[in-house]
């Protein structure tokens, strides 16, 4: 669902909610403000100092880097990033981003030891 202050979701694996979700809002696509577009991303594990374990979505037209990491607040701690969240506390915001990235981290660490590709699908519900 798209709002002005920002975006949040509902994040399912196999139709079953794992989480929700949180982003910036939709501005155009625009690099570091925006969230992210419509479509089907191929998802790579990534591990930082910064962010430790996360998610990289690969080939989002005109963007880079964009990932999948614990974030609360989409305004403060996203740079047009997903966030994963336990429960939705207002618009762009959410609590227990860890435990909600970890829940993520357990259910896509099958296949990807299996090395099988994982996809996520944004998609706009009415």
């Amino acid at each position: 669902m798209y709002f002005p202050e920002g975006t949040q979701g509902v994040l399912e694996w196999n139709g079953s909610l794992v989480c929700y979700t949180i982003e910036l809002p939709d501005l155009g696509n625009q690099k570091r403000i925006s969230c992210i577009p419509e479509g089907i991303y191929v998802l790579k594990a990534r591990e930082s100092a910064k962010l430790g374990w996360h998610l990289h979505l690969q080939k989002v037209a005109g963007r880079d880097l964009i990932l999948i990491h614990p974030a609360n607040d989409a305004k403060k701690e996203l740079l047009g990033c997903i966030a994963p969240v336990s429960q939705l506390t207002g618009i762009g915001k959410g609590s227990n981003s860890r435990k909600a990235m970890e829940k993520l981290r357990k259910i896509v660490g099958v296949p990807f030891e299996r090395k099988e590709e994982v996809q996520i699908r944004i998609l706009r519900r009415s």
